[in-house]
């Protein structure tokens, strides 16, 4: 009980945070900050579904969020179709994706590293081809046309985009919040912690899996389809490349993996480290991702279960 009170007041004071930051803020380097935060918390919360809670950890979680990204900006510069009709087909795109992918490996029983390699091997294919391919615009990428509106989710005051990015990562977790109290969730925590032991006691593994990775993939795609219309340009090496799925990976592992507020906890964490890093050692090519590999082996090594795993600790 003690431990659930904890747990809320931090989610309490974090919304709280999160929602009147803005009120206090005039610089538009700090609230691009924080958006890319809540950015980085809601696609490590696509990872953690199907790691943190399932055990089934991607290496190549870019292939749901470079999706989303392009067959979004796809439907909008190739076809004229609007970005809400775009963004509503470029989830379903990243949840058909991840179907796709989980159908074709757990029913063949790839697990742990096998499975790993097998969703980097997917980003690695698809980056490929979109680089090769001109209606995705090759290796110049694809650039969405600056029309500023609701209609066309664009947005001249940066202040609209963090409203969205926190709704979004609202509903994103409060899915979390829901998965961990399910039947559901209960059973991708049992297939975890023991697969075999799992299926023993009469757990379909292959429709939960199935599931986890298809939920997985569409919340993936949201991240896509917010960046898209956030930066409105994205290539096959930021959409599709090894970079972004290390980023989605980093969040869960550093703030605390199958926990519903891990992923937001390492965002922050993440993102005051480069901050740091930067005021520190400059911009040099590398430095952050050096801090964070450094902080990742930290983690793990003193900290197995993350920042969570400290916080329930103490409680």
């Amino acid at each position: 009980m003690r431990r659930a009170s904890l747990e809320a007041a931090v989610l309490v004071a974090l919304g709280v945070f999160f929602l009147l930051a803005p009120l206090a803020i005039e610089s538009r380097f700090w609230l691009g900050f924080l958006t890319t935060t809540l950015f980085f918390a809601l696609l490590g919360q696509s990872w953690n579904i199907l790691g943190g809670y399932g055990g089934q950890v991607s290496f190549g979680h870019a292939v749901f969020f470079g999706t989303g990204a392009y067959v979004s900006a796809v439907l909008q510069v190739r076809f004229g179709l609007d970005a809400w009709s775009s963004a509503a087909i470029a989830v379903a795109a990243g949840a058909l994706v991840g179907a796709f992918i989980g159908a074709l490996t757990f029913r063949y029983g790839l697990r742990g590293s096998y499975f790993a390699l097998v969703t980097l091997a997917f980003a690695e294919v698809a980056r490929v081809l979109v680089n090769a391919w001109d209606f995705t615009g090759s290796g110049f990428g694809m650039l969405v046309p600056m029309k500023p509106g609701a209609a066309n989710l664009q947005f001249v005051d940066r202040t609209w985009f963090y409203y969205a990015i926190l709704a979004l990562v609202a509903v994103a977790y409060a899915i979390t919040w829901r998965v961990e109290r399910s039947r559901f969730g209960a059973y991708l925590l049992a297939i975890r912690e023991n697969e075999d032991a799992a299926r023993a006691l009469g757990i379909n593994a292959f429709r939960i899996k199935l599931a986890a990775i298809t939920l997985s993939g569409a919340m993936a795609a949201v991240a896509g389809v917010f960046y898209i219309q956030y930066y409105l340009f994205v290539d096959s090496h930021l959409g599709y490349g090894p970079a972004m799925s290390v980023n989605a990976l980093l969040a869960p592992l550093i703030g605390g993996p199958g926990t519903v507020l891990g992923p937001l906890i390492g965002a922050v964490a993440l993102g005051a480290l480069a901050e740091l890093t930067s005021l520190l050692l400059g911009k040099a090519p590398g430095v952050n991702l050096l801090a964070f590999g450094v902080l990742l082996l930290v983690i793990l090594r003193c900290l197995p279960n993350g920042l969570m795993g400290l916080l329930r600790g103490r409680s």
